[in-house]
């Protein structure tokens, strides 16, 4: 395996209460998550490749079913599409978490929405207001990305699927990162003024909700994260641009999603459905 040495692990019952520190601390993280109640396992790592790549190397022998890998450093983060996604150490929170459905694959397109719709409310509840969502994957604010979302899924045995669902946020990126990316950015620092972010704390609450929201995504689908999707929904009645898969291009207008997550399209009298990792998606 590549990527640098596991430095912690523990299971715990495990939102905030955790010190404030500079580097990602395991004991922080969990005596913060111990007050929630969320049942995870969490690891620590100083540097790997991707903590999606790490938890998909691991799968095969090792069950990684509510295990909670986040890095302080990733060499080479991926983004959806084969994307880099570039972390900066100590400015990013970067971590991926597997979790297992008992449901095929085709079940979980909404996925990434719930998963998106999870992360925004805690952020929004921490302070940093005003963080959209735009389909499939993506949290922005003001029209610049703030986070991704990356979701690799593995056809199990019995109709289970597993899921390592990866996550990357900009806490404070510097000018030497963000000239480096090919899109406009954002990081929380720039979206609340004089913020104190204690990325111990802030993971502790995500990994809690999200446990929260993949239980209630297990029973119930997409359909209870809908409404909360389309509050945030960036793309709500903006024109768009669609890129298929195959270079073409249409355009139309954003009418939000359905209740599977597909994202509407209408194009004068049709209404176009896309569902997630097919398109991508621009502003027209």
């Amino acid at each position: 395996m590549t990527g640098g040495p596991i430095v912690s692990k523990s299971r715990r019952r495990s939102q905030s209460g955790a010190a404030p520190s500079r580097l990602l601390q395991h004991g922080a993280i969990v005596r913060a998550l111990d007050k929630t109640g969320a049942t995870l396992t969490i690891e620590v790592a100083d540097s790997v490749d991707s903590t999606n790549s790490e938890l998909l190397r691991r799968q095969p022998t090792t069950d990684v079913h509510r295990l909670l890998l986040v890095s302080e450093n990733q060499t080479a983060g991926r983004g959806r599409r084969g994307r880099n996604w570039v972390a900066v150490q100590r400015g990013s929170l970067t971590f991926s978490l597997g979790w297992r459905f008992e449901r095929d694959a085709a079940q979980l397109s909404g996925l990434s929405l719930a998963v998106g719709a999870a992360v925004a409310g805690v952020l929004d509840r921490s302070g940093f207001g005003d963080i959209e969502l735009k389909w499939p994957n993506d949290l922005v604010h003001r029209g610049r990305k703030l986070g991704g979302i990356l979701i690799e899924l593995s056809r199990e045995a019995l109709g289970t699927t597993l899921a390592i669902i990866g996550v990357g946020l900009n806490v404070r990126l510097p000018a030497s990162a963000r000239n480096k990316l090919s899109v406009a950015v954002t990081d929380l620092a720039s979206v609340k003024a004089n913020p104190a972010v204690d990325r111990n704390t802030l993971l502790a609450g995500i990994a809690s909700e999200l446990a929260t929201a993949l239980e209630r995504y297990s029973r119930q689908g997409f359909a209870p994260f809908v409404s909360a999707w389309r509050q945030r929904d960036a793309l709500a009645h903006q024109p768009v641009q669609i890129v298929l898969p195959d270079g073409k291009t249409i355009r139309g207008v954003a009418v939000g999603v359905d209740g599977a997550g597909a994202l509407l399209i209408e194009d004068g009298p049709r209404r176009l459905r896309f569902v997630n990792g097919e398109v991508s998606v621009r502003r027209a």
